[in-house]
């Protein structure tokens, strides 16, 4: 009831940001949707008929009118009409050769957009023709600058619309003008709150929760799906799931892309089972979609589901085998039957399609680490900070590409980012304490071993690293204390114990109760020993030990109080698993 109650309250809010209607919406998407593809901006077309889709069909009386056209509009009709399809075709410089001349802002827009493309264009032949994947960077868009100073003049003379603005705020980004960039694309999205592709461009640019404050955004209802799509980005994944269940609860219950956003969003947060059921439900509602299938085979790879995966990668073979995805996704099945190779050449082929594609340049990069070819795997990675700075696993790979070249300063930095990314992960944590160790700074160590246990440990490594470098340090109390708790763990957990560790643990704590002179905790924990291959000796010549003292007439000592019991600081109430910030660890800067 708590659940519905909270969800209608949602549903209210969400009604103040302008989803009381949803027929207007409806026709708004509808209209912006038309709008985008006479622009050829396919993605923001496509986006907005998918959302439109997802709401009830609208009668013949309340279907949105065509665009009004301008005396403008009429003089271009013919040169854009005819340009239009030479851009469909993808003949960029022969659509830009028509237009030229024409004065109506969508004739403008197209006219610059099929400039800008046929720059892109050839970047992309030149970059395929010339370079492998790993080289990119060195090819520039020739048109940017001279588009950028025809725009520029046009936005200050205020001449651009919401799509011109657009075109304006990706010329900027292109040419690394990122705050220019960013003030453009929050004008357009003022201007053209519907255009899906400013916002979009704009979740890109943002690298943290600060600079979102400070942006002063339309107050409109795409702004919830702006802030629900930044929030996954950010890895503010509780977030993105309140914006996401509160969107379904005022009427977009059948958006495949609010369920693909959520299944990303469980993927992002490593609730593996979650997201596998997400995704095979998205698969029976839209069983030909390619989109986000990638992170799909993350999930089938990560839980090494070898029929699964073929499966899928023989659909979206069929489906389409020249799409970035698709390359992705056979890429991942080969890396998982050890064909790295293989999986590296699909990563290629993906990239030589899209080479600002992310999730290739960052699977390249593992692959290259499995074929032990660091300095390929240090490129790829770059190149994935180079296209999203937000990826923590590119800044995480750098890290232990760093680590094999046993360069512990650069490795503690590309960790340190990644946890700053990261800071709920304990992985980046143990890395860093890792780090810190070599680097003998062992009171960091501690604080990374100690924050990776108290955000729940997801390999249960933090407490004996723990544990270890206490005994490093002659504190053997608190070594063993974190050895029980380490012991507890493991038990609770419920699954078949591989870990060696446990073998070290029970050895440690035999030994240290029997300096104890606790003869029964001593012995309970050397019969565990035995059960183990590697301490069964060990564990054998302690219990002889134990019974010949015994028999001496040693008698367990009374004074020293054995640690079972748990101190405050490591006992389970008390272990922090909510959300924290990242540590503050700058005393060392590389």
């Amino acid at each position: 009831l708590a659940g519905r109650r909270a969800g209608g309250m949602a549903a209210a809010g969400l009604a103040g940001s302008g989803f009381a209607d949803l027929r207007e919406i409806k026709k708004q998407l509808l209209s912006v949707a038309e709008r985008s593809r006479e622009r050829g901006l396919q993605h923001s077309g496509k986006w907005a008929s998918e959302l439109a889709f997802a709401l009830e069909p609208l009668p013949l009386s309340e279907l949105p009118p065509p665009p009004a056209l301008t005396e403008e509009d009429a003089r271009d009709l013919d040169a854009y009409t005819l340009a239009k399809s030479y851009f469909d075709l993808k003949e960029y410089d022969r659509a830009a050769y028509f237009l030229r001349g024409c004065k109506s802002q969508k004739a403008y827009f197209l006219y610059m957009y099929s400039r800008y493309l046929s720059g892109e264009k050839k970047k992309d032949d030149e970059t395929v023709d010339s370079l492998g994947p790993l080289e990119k960077g060195q090819v520039k868009n020739e048109a940017l600058r001279e588009l950028r100073v025809e725009l520029s003049k046009k936005h200050k003379a205020r001449e651009l619309d919401g799509f011109g603005l657009y075109l304006y705020g990706v010329v900027l980004r292109k040419l690394d003008l990122v705050k220019e960039a960013i003030d453009v694309f929050v004008e357009a999205a003022h201007v053209l709150p519907l255009h899906w592709g400013a916002w979009l461009e704009l979740c890109n640019l943002i690298t943290d929760k600060e600079m979102l404050k400070f942006l002063s955004l339309p107050d409109t209802w795409m702004k919830e799906f702006f802030l629900a799509h930044i929030y996954t980005e950010l890895q503010l994944i509780e977030e993105a799931l309140q914006k996401y269940q509160s969107l379904i609860d005022a009427g977009f219950s059948k958006s495949t892309y609010i369920i693909s956003q959520i299944a990303v969003a469980y993927h992002n947060i490593r609730d593996i089972d979650k997201a596998l059921s997400i995704f095979n439900e998205l698969r029976k509602q839209d069983p030909y979609r390619i989109e986000n299938m990638d992170t799909f085979s993350n999930l089938l790879y990560v839980r090494s589901m070898k029929p699964e995966l073929s499966y899928l990668a023989h659909n979206l073979c069929e489906i389409d085998k020249y799409r970035v995805e698709t390359c992705c996704v056979i890429g991942n099945y080969y890396s998982l039957r050890s064909q790295h190779e293989k999986a590296a050449l699909y990563f290629q082929r993906a990239l030589k399609l899209n080479p600002r594609y992310l999730g290739a340049w960052t699977l390249m990069g593992h692959e290259y680490m499995e074929m032990k070819n660091t300095s390929a795997a240090i490129q790829a990675y770059r190149h994935a900070i180079e296209v999203n700075k937000r990826d923590y696993r590119a800044w995480y790979g750098l890290g232990q590409t760093y680590e094999i070249l046993k360069m512990p300063f650069y490795c503690l930095y590309y960790y340190r980012r990644a946890h700053q990314l990261r800071p709920n992960d304990s992985r980046m944590l143990v890395a860093l304490g890792e780090c810190y160790e070599k680097l003998n700074q062992l009171v960091e160590a501690k604080k990374c071993y100690w924050r990776a246990y108290a955000v729940g440990d997801v390999e249960k490594m933090a407490l004996v690293k723990l544990a270890k470098l206490h005994e490093q340090l002659n504190e053997s109390e608190q070594a063993a204390q974190c050895y029980i708790k380490y012991i507890q763990d493991i038990y609770s957990c419920g699954e078949i114990v591989e870990h060696l560790e446990v073998s070290t643990a029970f050895r440690y704590l035999a030994q240290y109760y029997f300096k104890c002179k606790l003869w029964d905790e001593a012995s309970a924990c050397a019969q565990k020993c035995c059960a183990f291959n590697d301490t069964r000796e060990e564990g054998k010549a302690l219990l002889r030990q134990i019974l010949q003292l015994r028999n001496q007439g040693e008698t367990s000592s009374t004074d020293i109080a054995a640690p079972f019991f748990l101190p405050a600081s490591l006992s389970a109430n008390n272990t922090p698993t909510r959300r924290v910030s990242p540590l503050n660890l700058s005393s060392v800067t590389p």
